[in-house]
């Protein structure tokens, strides 16, 4: 008699070819910078595989992949600079505050992340965030906010005594915006002045004082960052209504559009007070023209509220304020 064929073992071998199956990769952010993801990993290659993705991980928290945010602050900055110097500003201002930007918005990013820890899982865009996917911990992310205060604060050491202290209102600006959203539907308007806290320590630093040209310049960028940090809460709102955020998307409801319109437009008439105050030549006027062309396509390609073309909108604001600098640097410059 034959013996019994032997059933297969359901057992899994312990064999060197036996692999765990590895974690699902956090979803690329729509508005990831495919240049400056390139740029972090060429920066990263030679770091043990451990080490770069823990420090790819503290980049991604500190919004490196997404400069877009930056050059949104970056811009307010410059166009007050060089109003504050009334022509190209002196390089040590104009160092200390580029790198402040980007120092700035950093620390903004991960004390962000830390507020909207509980949230940020709940809503698709931003579940693969560092902390909402567990690669940095609440604790991390105050460590990596405290240095890179720490690093913008030594910066302001080198001005002057008004700049270091309209500083302090600049840190706790920062610091507050990402837990506005949970007791006001006007978030944005935090995050305008936060952003814009730049622009009366730039006027600082450059002349030692804060005149009248800086305060308007500054309520400009308030109104400029409402418009289009709303185009970016349109992105969420469905998700942001269910998980209980606040924003101006959620508060303007179906009149989004129009109220961004009128927005716009209340902005483009400050900005016009600006040039006319400070006497711009006739490039800035060019400028603002181009600025209302550029006002009007993000007003046509969100006619439909589609979420990629919302975000669309949001990005193109950089070309905004790149045309607003552009127009008086060469303003200035005649």
């Amino acid at each position: 008699m034959s013996p019994a064929p032997r059933k297969p073992s359901t057992r899994r071998k312990n064999s060197p070819t036996t692999r765990r199956p590895l974690a699902a990769a956090p979803a690329r952010p729509a508005d990831a910078s495919t240049t400056a993801e390139r740029v972090l990993a060429f920066l990263l290659r030679g770091l043990p595989p451990a080490r770069r993705e823990k420090i790819h991980a503290y980049l991604v928290l500190t919004r490196m992949d997404r400069p877009i945010g930056a050059l949104l602050l970056l811009w307010p900055t410059w166009w007050a600079l060089w109003l504050a110097a009334k022509d190209f500003p002196p390089v040590g201002p104009l160092v200390i505050f580029t790198l402040g930007v980007f120092a700035m918005r950093s620390a903004g990013c991960a004390i962000n992340d830390y507020a909207d820890r509980k949230l940020d899982p709940q809503i698709s865009r931003t579940a693969g965030r560092p902390i909402a996917s567990g690669r940095v911990t609440p604790r991390e992310a105050l460590y990596v906010f405290g240095a890179l205060l720490a690093f913008s604060f030594v910066l302001v050491l080198f001005t002057n005594r008004l700049t270091i202290l309209l500083s302090f209102a600049g840190a706790a600006l920062a610091a507050l915006y990402p837990f506005s959203k949970r007791y006001t539907n006007l978030p944005q308007v935090v995050l305008g002045a936060a952003f814009g806290w730049s622009i009366p320590m730039a006027f600082a630093a450059v002349t030692d004082t804060v005149p009248p040209l800086a305060w308007l310049l500054f309520i400009g960028n308030i109104l400029w960052s409402v418009i289009y940090d709303t185009e970016y809460a349109m992105v969420d709102r469905e998700e942001d209504i269910k998980a209980g955020a606040k924003s101006t998307a959620i508060l303007f409801a179906d009149a989004d559009l129009v109220i961004v319109g009128v927005l716009m437009g209340t902005f483009l008439l400050t900005m016009l007070l600006v040039g006319t105050r400070a006497a711009l030549a006739w490039p800035y006027w060019i400028a603002l023209a181009a600025t209302t062309g550029l006002f009007a396509w993000q007003q046509w390609i969100m006619r439909d509220r589609e979420r990629a073309a919302c975000l669309a909108a949001f990005r193109h604001n950089n070309w905004v304020g790149l045309a607003l600098w552009l127009g008086i640097v060469l303003a200035l410059a005649l």
